[in-house]
């Protein structure tokens, strides 16, 4: 690559896009990469304040920008993502599929730490659908050594910074507990919304039973639903440290394995995440909470549950850094920092 003045490059390669910008009306490349510049190019050029252009020279030692951002894109990728065509050293990670995004984090900061390349992403563990941007990746210099994109594949490793897990479609049962909701002294304020949050993916709602709080009766009903052939099993009401509250009991009783009860999140304190014996069909225990609040921690777990990720205490704990809702006048979720550090 070569600077020379712009009246001076009649003939010469570019070896970059000319951004023009037209502030309220468009911004984009005016000349491409690779144009041979012509002697009307150079009122044009010089509207747009280049009185110096870099023109290509052939150095087998360097990239281009763009050859370098489709490397830094292949670092990136995984088996449901698709780029963006490359302009001006930048390639965008687009989703080819509704599902739930994990980052490798320590692989994005390596790549990240390096300089002269750059990987910009939105948060992991929640939520994407097809066609949504993940990540802008973007190489700094107009050129760069073939080295340095070299050691950025040495930085990531094996394996996807960026991975979409799909969303799969979910049998779900219900069991709504509660001696005042099962004689009617209540109506039910809790399963409509379930319905509406169960609404946003890919959900088959297949039994509901109501009980008292009585271990005794809650279990059949948590049994009958996986007998029905649920894939999820919501139990709302009873989660409370309450003397009457019986649920986490029953939900013990039939599931064997209790991932954990208590999350350090707000609200949510009180959710319950079990699995089903070798099965390993959730079987979740949901506060009252998320009857009444906006966002709660069924908001956060929802997603993994219907991609089939199996979360174990761990993941659980280290939602406290940005489990606490704010509980905003006007709810922003998921454009917020509820949720966001784990």
């Amino acid at each position: 690559m070569r600077q020379v003045k712009t009246e001076e490059a009649v003939g010469q390669v570019l070896c970059h896009d000319i951004t023009q910008i037209i502030p309220g009306v468009s911004k984009g490349p005016v000349f491409r990469k690779g144009h041979v510049i012509r002697e009307e190019d150079i009122p044009v050029l010089l509207s747009v304040g280049k009185e110096h252009l870099y023109i290509w020279e052939n150095d087998e030692t360097m990239l281009h920008e763009n050859e370098a951002a489709e490397i830094l894109y292949d670092i990136c990728k995984s088996e449901n993502t698709k780029p963006t065509e490359a302009k001006e050293g930048k390639i965008e990670v687009i989703s080819t599929c509704s599902g739930l995004l994990k980052i490798d984090r320590e692989k994005l900061h390596a790549v990240n730490s390096l300089g002269d390349m750059m990987i910009a992403s939105r948060h992991g563990n929640f939520p994407v659908k097809e066609g949504d941007k993940i990540a802008g990746t973007r190489v700094i210099p107009l050129v760069i050594k073939k080295d340095r994109m070299e050691e950025a594949k040495r930085a990531a490793g094996s394996g996807e910074i960026f991975r979409v897990i799909p969303f799969t479609h979910k049998k779900v049962g219900i069991v709504t507990t509660g001696n005042e909701v099962f004689s009617g002294r209540i109506k039910d304020a809790f399963t409509p919304v379930l319905e509406t949050k169960l609404a946003e993916y890919d959900t088959e709602i297949i039994g509901h039973k109501y009980s008292q709080d009585d271990p005794e009766m809650i279990v059949p009903c948590i049994r009958e639903m996986l007998d029905k052939g649920a894939e999820l099993v919501l139990c709302t009401g009873g989660m409370s440290v309450d003397p009457d509250d019986r649920t986490p009991l029953a939900i013990r009783t039939v599931a064997g394995d209790v991932v954990s009860y208590g999350a350090p999140v707000l609200p949510g304190a009180m959710f319950l995440l079990a699995y089903y014996r070798e099965k390993k069909i959730p079987v979740v225990g949901l506060p009252g909470c998320v009857m009444y609040a906006k966002r709660t921690i069924f908001d956060l777990i929802l997603p993994h549950l219907m991609a089939d990720q199996i979360l174990e205490k761990k993941d659980i704990d280290r939602m406290g850094e940005g489990g606490l809702c704010l509980n905003c006048d006007q709810c922003t979720f998921p454009n917020c920092g509820f949720g966001k550090g784990w």
